[in-house]
Parts: structure tokens; C-alpha cells; sequence
């Protein structure tokens, strides 16, 4: 069982910048990527980048390529999403979770905390 705790979001304009964190307290956290999942009101949660467990690969989805940055500290069993030029598509409740694979990003262990919200005013 991990208890997760995203913080960091909040009302921005676009353009703007934030910086999600994440905390993860899990004894795995470790061994296994980390990834970033946003969702907005009915719609699927979706892929926004995942990390692997020793930050040698990054992945992000196109949407946000070049304009946010995965980051993570295994000691402080921390994960961040730096997100700049952000844009009103952008606007959506931000997760993290845990996944086997960081190239596929799936969320494989279904710890979840209440999620972060961002939106971006246009």
C-alpha cells in the first residue's frame, strides 16, 4: 500500500508556469517508474509523462513535449512535473501513480491520492 499526496496546482493564465510535486511513500517507490495522469470532468484519465525508477528515460505525451519536465528524488520518495507555457487545454485534475513500465506508462498498482487541480485561464 503507498499513501500519495499531490500538491503544487492552482489557477494560472496562460503562459504561465507551476510545479506539481508528488509524494509517494511507498517502500517500492524505488524499483519502478513514476508517472503523471491528468483527468478532466467525463473524460478517461490520460498519460502526461512517466519517468523511469532511475530517471535514465523520460516520456512524455506529445501535447506536452517541450513545455513540462518529469523529475524525481528516490530518497525523498518525491516526484515533480515542472509545466510551463501552460495552456487552457492544459486545465485538468492532475494524479500521480506508480508503473512497471515507464516507455508504456500504465498506471499498474492503482495507488491514487485526491489528485492535484490546475487550470489555466485564457
Amino acid at each position: 500500500q503507498a499513501q500519495v499526496m499531490e500538491s503544487g496546482g492552482g489557477l494560472v493564465q496562460a503562459g504561465g508556469s507551476l510545479r506539481l510535486s508528488c509524494t509517494y511513500s511507498w517502500d517500492s517507490f524505488e524499483h519502478y517508474g513514476m508517472g503523471w495522469y491528468r483527468q478532466v470532468p467525463g473524460k478517461e484519465r490520460e498519460w502526461v509523462s512517466c519517468i523511469r525508477y532511475d530517471s535514465g528515460g523520460l516520456y512524455y505525451q506529445d501535447t506536452v513535449k517541450g513545455r513540462f519536465t518529469i523529475s524525481r528524488d528516490n530518497k525523498k520518495k518525491t516526484v515533480w512535473l515542472q509545466m510551463n507555457d501552460l495552456r487552457p487545454e492544459d486545465t485538468a485534475m492532475y494524479y500521480c501513480a506508480a508503473t512497471r513500465n515507464a516507455y508504456r506508462c500504465d498506471p499498474d498498482f492503482g495507488f491514487w491520492g485526491q489528485g492535484t487541480q490546475v487550470t489555466v485561464a485564457s
